[in-house]
Order: structure tokens, then sequence, then C-alpha cells
């Protein structure tokens, strides 16, 4: 059986985004719309959806990379600020988004929180992976017959 791991990021973030906006829980706060990602980021996102593509985003970090620390996802989302002629410096993405985008993945029953690890997937939410990295890998298989070994 495919997981995550066979099927290509996008195609995977691109179907769960959408899988996600069936999910009541799971919808951008009012002020979504006018909010940048971070210090770094110079306007807010240019996608409508952005919010649903960010929560999916982090379900595959949470899945592939463990137990995953609110911080550590905010470095991740973070990215290089330019400050007048200086090199560029790292600057951290916003926690807000990452925190609510996390919460509601959590009332969804989705990810869940682990002690003081952080956060990890629940077997919901490793399920809703695994059954759409199997169909996109059908979808490829049927494009690239060649990646039927891999099966």
């Amino acid at each position: 059986m495919p997981t995550v791991y066979e099927v290509p990021a996008d195609l995977l973030l691109k179907r769960l985004a959408d899988q996600l906006k069936r999910q009541p829980q799971v919808a951008p706060p009012q002020w979504a719309a006018f909010a940048k990602t971070g210090s770094h980021a110079e306007r807010p996102p240019q996608e409508k959806e952005w919010w649903y593509t960010r929560a999916a985003s982090l379900l595959r970090k949470l899945y592939v990379h463990g137990p995953v620390s609110l911080s550590e996802l905010e470095v991740d989302y973070g990215g290089g600020k330019s400050i007048k002629y200086y090199p560029r410096h790292h600057r951290d993405a916003g926690g807000a988004i990452v925190r609510k985008a996390l919460k509601q993945l959590e009332e969804a029953g989705l990810a869940a929180k682990d002690g003081r690890k952080g956060r990890i997937i629940t077997p919901k939410g490793r399920s809703l992976l695994d059954k759409t990295s199997t169909q996109i890998f059908a979808e490829l298989v049927k494009t690239q017959p060649q990646l039927a070994k891999y099966a």
C-alpha cells in the first residue's frame, strides 16, 4: 500500500486541501484574508484557499516528522527577510496561523497533543493520508505504467 512517501507532495497537498474543505471544523478565521504568514513575508498569500493548503501541509509534516512542536513548525514555515543591505536573516512564521490550524486539526480528530513532545497525527489522520496517497498513486500508475512495480 503506497504511503505519503511514495507520492509527490504537491499532488497530495492539493487533494488533501480539497478534503479538508469538507471538514466543518477546518475553516479559515475572519482575519486570515488580511494576515501575512510571518514577518518575513511582504504581503498576504495570493491564493484564496491558502488556509486549507497550510492545514494540509501541517498534517503531512506531522505524518512525516513525528511529534513536532509548535516552535519547530514556526521555524519550518519561516523564511528569509531582507534588512537593508545586510544578508538575509531568518524570521519565524506567525505562530497564530500554525496554532489555530493545529487546533482545528485536533477538533477534526486528525491531530493530537503528545504531552511534552508536541503534536502527533492520530490514526484517523494517518488513515486519511494513506487513503489519499493510495488514490493518487493509482492515478499515477494509469498515466505511467512503469510505476506499478512499486505498489
